[in-house]
């Protein structure tokens, strides 16, 4: 199996440019692939970020290209693209062989499908994996302690990412559940929404805890559902990323939540392109996907029908409130 000692990165936004750093700290080569011309400029001209991640030096072997075609013969491809265009995007990358490591947190409207699940569609016969854990992106950028869930269906495989993308301050555990982890990315950013909600609110930190509890369980039972392993969806791509973005303002998805906490609207609050809240995006595909499957995830429904606008935070909490006493675990 390859080294993957050449890597590249499909993504200019803040998590894509601090794998990009992070692969890039010591000196190795990485090619940063971002739509964005200015980004593409300032990481090639001036080593940073300023759109997407300012305030983070990059390194001088980190370089940046607007041409997916120049991803060419790399040893495997970080994909961190928006779920609603990564379709689009997968489409036009160079045919080879290269393993895909998909590091967006999201389902895909009307064919509820997640980021592996497109591109099985599109590459049937190439590597995929899954990276994904509590991890914020300025923190990865500064070198700080973070571990983190990658996960591939080949064990082998599996073992060779980690292997690659570990650091001294950045230890990835191997797992063979990309369904899990991918389902505990999208769901934690939605149930971030919901605590941003509670902060915003001032319902106090009893009624956060319930919720993120509550929120886990919400978690398990799709995650259940859809094949995903219950020891995943406990671990760091499942509870541990849950925990860091329903405790922190850093988290766009729960500053989102804490704007619509205080009565702002959330067209408004999701303005800017800076600040994409992948929860907000997630929330009604993953609320339409569990209705079709039977399965209950209140907390989910409701912020779905508060980013739509079509109820209101005292109205969807006395919801919440009123719904009928059940066993714990059920």
């Amino acid at each position: 199996m390859t080294s993957f000692a050449r890597f590249g990165v499909v993504g200019g936004g803040a998590w894509g440019t601090a794998l990009a750093q992070l692969l890039a700290a010591d000196g190795a080569p990485v090619l940063l692939w971002a739509r964005e011309a200015e980004v593409t400029a300032a990481i090639n001209a001036e080593h940073r970020n300023p759109l997407f991640l300012p305030g983070a030096p990059l390194s001088p072997s980190l370089r940046a290209t607007g041409a997916l075609a120049d991803l060419a013969g790399l040893d495997a491809l970080l994909i961190v693209v928006p779920v609603p265009y990564l379709r689009t995007v997968l489409a036009d990358l160079p045919t080879d062989t290269a393993p895909l490591i998909f590091c967006s947190k999201g389902m895909e409207a009307g064919s509820f499908a997640f980021p592996v699940d497109i591109a099985r569609a599109l590459f049937p016969e190439r590597p995929l994996a899954v990276l994904s854990g509590p991890t914020f992106a300025h923190e990865v950028a500064a070198g700080l302690p973070t571990a983190i869930t990658l996960a591939a269906a080949d064990p082998a495989l599996a073992d060779a990412l980690a292997r690659a993308l570990a650091r001294p301050h950045f230890r990835p555990y191997a797992s063979t559940d990309m369904i899990g982890a991918e389902i505990g990315g999208a769901v934690k950013n939605i149930l971030a929404i919901a605590c941003g909600i509670v902060d915003g609110a001032g319902l106090g930190l009893n009624a956060r805890a319930a919720l993120i509890s509550r929120g886990f369980a919400e978690m398990t039972r799709f995650g259940l559902a859809r094949g995903a392993q219950a020891e995943t969806l406990a671990g760091l791509a499942g509870l541990g990323d849950l925990v860091l973005t329903c405790t922190s303002s850093n988290s766009r998805n729960f500053a989102l939540g804490q704007g619509l906490g205080r009565g702002e609207s959330a067209a408004v609050l999701m303005r800017d392109r800076r600040t994409v809240a992948e929860g907000a995006f997630s929330a009604p595909v993953i609320a339409e996907a569990a209705r079709a499957g039977g399965i209950d995830m209140p907390i989910t429904d409701t912020v779905a029908r508060l980013v739509a606008g079509e109820t209101g935070v005292a109205q969807a909490i006395q919801a919440l409130l009123s719904r009928p006493l059940r066993r714990e675990g059920a």
